[in-house]
């Protein structure tokens, strides 16, 4: 239901995505850095799939399930920087409501997916380090299907719930969205509707679908790192933890940005470090996401060794021929 005190408003169709505007001198060097870090990450992620699927050394639980989360964060992305980046260049920050939409609907899910596999990665983790004789049995290729699939549907679900909720609202007054792409709780501030219960329900529903995967991820390190601790030889410990310090690092950073935009306080100075903290949970996380897992890993590194061999070889042959 619209408020009375925006009845002679004219309803929004379009919106501004303000993002870093007020650096209008660092437009073209924004333009680089983040060209440059889009232009990374799709190739850094790229390769990591293209390892997974052709090394057949490569063909196992953990390795599937971190090319599918290389693969969710070309996508990732792909929905935020592209049109960041146009628009530092051509200074176009205008955006549909349709297209705004569209934007978080890929957010919300490539977000909601990426909590449920970073859950199944650390459950994966469990299984391998707490009950290594009987990980083959549990972690067998159905189940991997199963639990990459439940993923997916679920990061589905949650973002069709919430883009549902904000499709029910009008929006008039204000058109400039203070962030550099549209993210939910900047499309709602924006809305002549009354929101009360649109935000009690977007809240139970980020609740709903990223509670679990992070309690299940925060139990799963606990049970770890209690058994590597119960390792008695050094080397042991070492050789334990080396098998899950990659993942660590990801969920770390990835949950530690969340809870500094979404969950500190909203004090003047959080607020104009907003947008920045939110570029350490959706720009940065994918690009170096692929550094930590292939500088930390030793099957990754010669996958990647043996495939450069290869091209090597190859591209000898073709000169020669």
């Amino acid at each position: 239901m619209a408020n009375p005190k925006w009845g002679n408003e004219t309803i929004i169709t379009e919106f501004i995505l303000l993002g870093f505007t007020d650096l209008p001198k660092l437009q073209i060097l924004l333009f680089l850095v983040f060209l440059v870090i889009y232009i990374a990450t799709v190739a850094g992620n790229l390769l990591i799939v293209v390892l997974v699927v052709s090394d057949r050394h490569l063909h196992t639980p953990m390795y599937f399930f971190l090319g599918n989360l290389s693969c969710l964060e070309t996508c990732y992305s792909s929905t935020i920087l592209p049109r960041m980046v146009a628009s530092f260049l051509t200074g176009d920050k205008m955006v549909s409501l349709s297209g705004c939409c569209t934007q978080w609907y890929f957010c919300g899910f490539l977000g909601g997916t990426e909590c449920y596999l970073l859950a199944v990665m650390s459950y994966d983790r469990y299984l391998a380090i707490c009950k290594p004789l009987h990980y083959a049995t549990f972690m067998n290729g159905r189940l991997c299907m199963q639990l990459a699939a439940a993923s997916w549907i679920s990061g589905n679900i949650a973002a069709s719930i919430t883009i549902a909720l904000l499709l029910q609202l009008t929006y008039c007054g204000s058109n400039g969205i203070d962030h550099f792409f549209c993210e939910s709780l900047s499309l709602i501030k924006l809305s002549c509707s009354d929101t009360h219960v649109i935000e009690l329900l977007s809240f139970v529903v980020a609740f709903i679908f990223t509670l679990p995967p992070f309690l299940l991820t925060v139990i799963s390190y606990i049970y770890i790192i209690a058994t590597i601790l119960k390792i008695p030889s050094t080397i042991g410990r070492q050789k334990a933890f080396s098998t899950c310090s990659s993942h660590l690092i990801v969920v770390s950073s990835f949950y530690g940005a969340i809870i500094i935009v979404y969950l500190l306080p909203k004090t003047e100075t959080m607020r104009d470090m907003y947008k920045v903290f939110s570029v350490f949970y959706t720009v940065l996380p994918p690009m170096v996401n692929p550094l930590i897992y292939s500088l930390r890993n030793k099957e990754v590194k010669e996958a990647l060794r043996k495939a450069l061999s290869k091209f090597k070889i190859d591209f000898l042959l073709q000169l020669i021929w």
